[in-house]
């Protein structure tokens, strides 16, 4: 049986947007490349931030899902934290496209159709192993152009779906009320009952 956050669909997203994101700086973002005066410099500052940016939306929601059951709004706040960590990681992916004067792919380009159909086939439950990791792994493209747009197809999905898992969580919260609410209801009913 997995863990509960291996069940969800926003887990399996942000587990391969931080393997991904770990091989796409390995291969695009070891030196800047010849910029004018400069020479090749490591990026160590922006990879660094990319590999945690891409950690932290992974684990703040394996984090969230684990407060779920006594804080709701523990597990709010945790899943805006990862929601805002792919995000920021949106805005890196977006920057590498853009100082390397390479596209942005519309959502309609055939390309990011397949790469969209192929997360959905990855993050499919069937497609887990008897461990949860995945049975076929994701792979980066070859080219810096694709792999970008790959990974900015893979972030959008999570957000979105990132999303719709917070607006559950509050409508949750709001009808049924939190740990410490419930707690206080059981106690009541318990005196009324004595």
């Amino acid at each position: 049986m997995l863990t509960k956050h291996k069940y969800l669909i926003t887990y399996r997203y942000a587990e391969m947007i931080h393997d991904l994101t770990v091989v796409f700086c390995q291969k695009y973002l070891s030196y800047l490349g010849n910029l004018g005066n400069l020479r090749e410099i490591p990026q160590r500052r922006t990879i660094d931030q990319m590999v945690q940016a891409a950690r932290s939306g992974k684990q703040n929601i394996v984090e969230g899902v684990g407060q779920s059951r006594t804080s709701k709004k523990g597990e709010i706040k945790l899943l805006g934290v990862a929601e805002a960590s792919i995000e920021e990681l949106i805005t890196d992916y977006e920057d590498f496209l853009r100082q390397r004067k390479l596209p942005i792919w519309p959502k309609t380009h055939p390309k990011i159709q397949a790469f969209r159909k192929r997360a959905a086939f990855l993050t499919n439950l069937g497609n887990l192993g008897h461990l949860g990791d995945l049975k076929v792994k994701p792979v980066l493209p070859d080219q810096p152009e694709a792999a970008a747009n790959l990974m900015l197809t893979l972030c959008h999905m999570a957000t979105y779906l990132l999303s719709k898992q917070i607006a559950k969580a509050e409508t949750q919260f709001v009808e049924s009320g939190g740990y410490t609410e419930n707690l206080f209801k059981k106690r009541i009913q318990s005196k009324i009952q004595k």
